[in-house]
């Protein structure tokens, strides 16, 4: 299996799980966050091994589907980053204005956070 795909689809599952049925929500999460085989799921959902890995590919695609449209996990992601950013910049102003520190430099970077919070409006 692709880690990275496997990583994807469960975050998307906690996005955007509602929109699965019940025996989609089930099967992904125990074959994505719990590993199961497609056969330990058959067995636990009492179904076949082929009904699961139907359901596992009908919820992935709805899952993606979910997330072409509203953007939500990509949404959190960008906002995640911009807040370390930011983070990291307001660190560095205080530390510039800290004892008699660069005023100009403070300046500077009190420009990129407003840059950074109009190039990222849609996010807020």
């Amino acid at each position: 299996m692709n880690s990275e795909k496997n990583l994807r689809v469960a975050i998307l599952l906690d996005y955007y799980a509602p929109m699965l049925t019940d025996k989609q929500k089930d099967v992904i999460d125990l074959y994505y966050n719990e590993d199961l085989s497609l056969s330990e799921i058959a067995e636990h959902e009492s179904i076949t091994r082929q009904g699961v890995r139907d359901s596992i590919k009908r919820g992935e695609q709805t899952l993606f589907d979910m997330e072409e449209k509203f953007h939500l996990a990509e949404r959190s992601e960008k906002f995640s980053e911009l807040m370390d950013r930011i983070l990291a910049i307001a660190k560095d102003i205080k530390s510039e204005c800290s004892y008699g520190g660069n005023i100009k430099m403070a300046l500077r970077l009190a420009d990129t956070l407003l840059r950074l919070a109009e190039e990222n409006s849609e996010l807020f």
